[in-house]
C-alpha cells in the first residue's frame, strides 16, 4: 500500500469523515492542537531564552525548567494527538504538501535536539544549571530548540493555507 493510498484510507474511515463533517468536532480538535501548543512549545521557548541567558538569567534553570516540565510533556501528549486527529481528517489533501514533510522533519529533528540535551545536559540540570555563564552546549541546544520549533509551528501553520482544493 502505498503512503496515498494509506492517507486516502485514514481520510475516508469513520474518524476522518466524522471530524471533517462536524460542525463542532475539527474546531474542537483545532483549538485543542494550539492549546497543546501554547503549553509544549510556548513554554519550552521561556526555558530556551533561559538557556540563552535572555530570560530570567538570575533564576536557577532547574528552578525553571522542572516546575515546567510536567506542563511542557503535557501540552505535548496534547498536541501530538490532536495534530494525528487533524492530519487524519485531510490526510489525503496534506500528504501532498511538501510543506507537511518539512514539518514531519522539523518535529524529528527537535525530537533528537530534546532528547540528546536530556542525556547530556538535562540530567545534571543541578549541577551547571545555576551557573551565571551556561556551558555553550547548553546554549546551543536552547538556540536549536527555539530555530526548530519555531519552525514546526510556521510550517504547520503554511499547510491550510497551501492545501488543494
Amino acid at each position: 500500500m502505498s503512503l496515498t493510498e494509506f492517507s486516502q484510507l485514514l481520510y475516508d474511515s469513520d474518524v476522518g469523515t466524522a471530524l471533517r463533517e462536524s460542525i463542532f468536532a475539527f474546531p474542537i480538535v483545532e483549538g485543542l492542537h494550539l492549546i497543546g501548543l501554547a503549553f509544549s512549545v510556548g513554554l519550552l521557548f521561556f526555558v530556551d531564552l533561559r538557556l540563552l541567558g535572555l530570560f530570567l538569567p538570575k533564576v536557577a534553570v532547574e528552578d525553571l525548567l522542572h516546575p515546567l516540565r510536567p506542563w511542557i510533556l503535557g501540552g505535548f501528549l496534547v498536541t501530538i494527538v490532536t495534530g494525528v486527529l487533524l492530519f487524519v481528517a485531510a490526510a489525503s489533501k496534506i500528504i501532498l504538501l511538501d510543506v507537511f514533510f518539512y514539518k514531519l522533519l522539523f518535529i524529528a529533528l527537535a525530537g533528537v535536539n530534546a532528547l540528546l540535551f536530556e542525556i547530556k545536559w538535562g540530567r545534571r540540570v543541578n549541577q551547571w544549571g545555576a551557573f551565571s555563564e551556561l556551558p555553550s552546549g547548553v546554549k546551543y541546544a536552547g538556540a536549536a530548540s527555539l530555530a526548530l520549533w519555531s519552525l514546526v509551528v510556521i510550517t504547520g501553520r503554511l499547510i491550510p493555507y497551501l492545501s488543494y482544493e
